[in-house]
């Protein structure tokens, strides 16, 4: 078996039934460079102990998923959302020191639905643009990049009002690109026909925090979220999205991000190997640079 892709990335949530230690050791072990964790597994083990794991491993580490959930009005329930971030900006600083070389401090939000009851979509996307405004000081503080997730627009109503890389560029655009981007997934984007603009845009403000990607393949799972697919599996054009990411000049990692019930029953270790494999005919060969910088 060939050796992975350098600039590969396993997101954590690829591996969900792996426990911390068990998807820091498989990604290593099958010869994978970088991780993205998420902060249940983190907080299970508690923050320090979670560190010392990751620098133990060797891996670099490419995000924190994730945080956001901030749409709700004012009250005690967004004081909570808002708190909570705050927490997951140190986890996210403390595991970017942790990890190997080239490790990226970048906490990956996801904006959250439409508050119950509420019908008022443009509101509550101001409501993102709000909370993002008072954590933007916190993760300057701290070295880290807020990364605005934009998800497909079937979960605008439970999970994220924010459906498309434009929407999400138009809140980052109040902030400074250092500390406000965007995270730019195949999954939610490769539908948008203004997708490639979009990109182009992104990479011309500085704002692609990260890339990651996976597969569309229809049909979807009766729970929409369980949906992805390794890359190659599905209808995603890899070549035109990534040859647009890495013109704007993105040379970083690029992870896999699956949520799939059979990919989850799989041997964690070969689930990552299974994603090396689909990466490397997919993703591979319409990368510029080799190894991530």
């Amino acid at each position: 078996m060939n050796a992975p892709d350098p600039r590969l990335s396993i997101n954590q949530a690829t591996i969900k039934h792996a426990d911390l230690a068990t998807a820091l050791r498989v990604t290593a072990e099958a010869g994978v460079r970088a991780i993205g964790l998420w902060r249940e597994p983190v907080q299970e083990v508690g923050l320090r102990t979670a560190a010392s794991m990751l620098t133990d491993s060797g891996l670099r580490f490419t995000t924190h998923c994730r945080s956001g959930f901030f749409t709700m009005p004012e009250g005690p329930a967004r004081r909570a959302s808002v708190d909570d971030n705050r927490v997951a900006i140190e986890e996210a600083a403390t595991l970017a020191a942790a990890g190997a070389e080239g490790s990226t401090a970048i906490l990956v939000l996801v904006a959250g639905g439409l508050p119950e009851g509420s019908r008022d979509l443009v509101g509550a996307r101001e409501r993102v643009r709000d909370a993002i405004g008072e954590l933007a000081p916190d993760a300057a503080a701290a070295g880290v990049t807020l990364a605005l997730e934009p998800l497909h627009p079937m979960y605008a109503s439970d999970r994220c009002v924010v459906s498309t890389l434009g929407q999400a560029l138009d809140i980052a655009a109040d902030f400074d690109a250092a500390v406000v981007g965007a995270t730019v997934d195949t999954f939610h984007i490769w539908w948008d026909p203004d997708v490639l603009s979009s990109i182009e845009r992104a990479g011309r403000e500085g704002r692609i925090a990260t890339y990651q990607v996976c597969d569309w393949k229809t049909p979807l799972a009766a729970d929409p979220l369980l949906s992805r697919h390794y890359p190659g599996d599905g209808v995603i054009d890899f070549a035109s999205l990534t040859d647009a990411v890495e013109a704007t000049g993105y040379d970083r990692d690029i992870e896999v991000e699956i949520f799939n019930e059979e990919i989850w029953a799989t041997d964690p270790l070969i689930a990552v190997q299974r994603t090396a494999a689909g990466f490397a005919a997919s993703v591979s060969p319409h990368l510029r640079t080799r190894v991530a910088s």
